[in-house]
């Protein structure tokens, strides 16, 4: 029995070093998702309806804005959610004034800080992707003045200043090795803006969608679906995922002006459910895929074939679908949840009592033809830790149906699940395994309270649920 116990001591001891030692090989910035609230849309809820909504029946903890809404600030008062706003792109050469800067931020700002934890302010959307010369010269000055405004308004500890951009910032991309920044942006535009951001402590803003660079052949790619993968021929290395190929060569792009050591913030990202005939991959099911893999992948500390071990900040893209938003189907049909808060699909982010309490009906919203999926009680499920699952108890659960001899050779090292190396990860495999054995009834998957059942294969790479 004592050498029982010395055995289990150490090897609880063993666990929870490699887990230690697993979090502090993580970098990068906290591996959180967060939302694009747009507002294009004469069907959304009110502002103070959607910060209840948000902090009471979902996980997602940050929010970005296209613009300052005092009504929308005025409603993430005293929630605790990070919120980022943004300044118009048609005001940016204005902000290169110090005293519009100083009442920009005196108007919008500081009459909601510190009540709303707002934490960054981005020039603009995707401006060099503009091709206008005025707003590409006044970007960076912009930038400068605003956060002289707010070192002036002993705000500039708390609110960071960035802007995103598209990836045709880049003139070359495949494979990753190869990134570039296009020619004469590099050095006159990017260089001094990755210089302020390094000396602010802020990070580089990318939108990087795999929805528009994907094709059929490619789809798999794009989903994070098991596919015989793109191998970079320069390094070596394997990519699984259009995700990882897509920010390595804005990395690389990044490390051929040095600047490799600087965060990178996945701005936007997503995948509609509805879309015209003509588009691949465009439904509930395919975006259901994108947005959950891109969740559990982002968050896992696994990092990219040229970042590992690093999580990456993120936000989807959009929280709701938006019914005025011009061009083709698919632009009104990005949302997470519809107006009535009902989610479109489920990709893990509501709490528990949300989710029992919110019909699941997966179908697109109601101005086209519904997909018809089969109801989630009928097809393949899956079992995972809840968000809030304490450490021990699923290390507890990891123990727990390893002893009874199931299979858990997949999170053994060297096995296809064993990276991420975290007690969450293999918990997540640990407890699926069990469920999978069951009759798969709802208590399968308790776990004394820590297990949740989802309808989202969090399969990844080579590693199968």
């Amino acid at each position: 029995m004592a050498k029982e116990f010395i055995s289990l001591s150490s090897s609880i001891l063993v666990t929870v070093i490699s887990f230690f030692l697993a979090s502090a090989l993580v970098r990068g910035v906290e591996g959180t998702i967060g939302v694009n609230y747009g507002t294009v849309a004469n069907d959304l809820p009110p502002p103070p309806q959607v910060a209840h909504f948000l902090l009471e029946s979902t996980v997602i903890n940050r929010v970005r804005l296209f613009d300052a809404n005092p009504d929308i600030l005025k409603a993430f008062a005293h929630t605790g959610i990070a919120v980022t706003v943004t300044v118009p792109n048609d005001q940016i050469p204005r902000l290169t004034k110090l005293n519009f800067a100083q009442q920009w931020v005196e108007d919008n700002i500081q009459p909601h800080t510190p009540a709303t934890n707002i934490v960054r302010i981005l020039l603009g959307n995707e401006v060099i992707s503009t091709a206008n010369k005025l707003l590409i010269g006044s970007l960076v000055p912009a930038m400068q003045t605003l956060h002289t405004a707010l070192v002036a308004a002993s705000l500039d500890r708390r609110i960071q200043v960035s802007t995103p951009h598209s990836l045709g910032i880049l003139s070359d991309s495949s494979p990753p090795s190869t990134g570039k920044f296009r020619q004469g942006y590099d050095t006159h535009v990017l260089r001094p803006l990755l210089s302020f951001l390094r000396a602010t402590n802020s990070p580089f803003m990318v939108n990087p969608y795999p929805f528009f660079g994907c094709s059929p052949d490619t789809l798999d790619y794009a989903l994070f679906r098991p596919n015989a993968g793109v191998f970079d021929e320069n390094t070596k290395l394997l990519y699984t995922n259009m995700l990882d190929a897509q920010l390595d060569a804005v990395f690389s792009a990044m490390k051929l002006l040095g600047f490799n050591d600087l965060e990178i913030v996945i701005a936007e990202t997503g995948w509609p459910s509805l879309g015209d005939s003509t588009q691949v991959g465009v439904d509930a099911k395919s975006a259901a895929e994108y947005n959950g893999n891109l969740r559990r992948h982002v968050t896992s500390g696994a990092g990219t074939p040229l970042m590992p071990n690093r999580t990456f900040e993120t936000y989807i893209f959009a929280l709701f679908n938006e019914d005025l938003k011009p061009g083709p189907t698919s632009e009104r049909n990005f949302g997470l949840f519809r107006p009535d808060m009902t989610p479109v699909y489920d990709i893990g982010i509501l709490r528990p009592t949300a989710r029992s309490s919110i019909p699941n009906n997966p179908t697109p919203v109601p101005t086209a033809a519904p997909l018809n999926p089969a109801p989630r009680s009928k097809g393949k499920q899956w079992c995972h830790p809840k968000t809030d699952a304490d450490e021990n108890a699923l290390q507890r659960n990891i123990d727990y149906v390893c002893g009874l001899g199931l299979d858990c050779g997949p999170i053994q090292e060297d096995g296809a699940c064993f990276l991420p190396n975290t007690v969450r990860a293999h918990a997540a495999f640990a407890m699926n395994v069990y469920y999978q054995s069951t009759e798969k009834n709802e208590y399968d998957c308790d776990f004394e309270q820590t297990g949740a059942i989802t309808d989202v294969d969090p399969s990844y790479g080579k590693c199968l649920y």
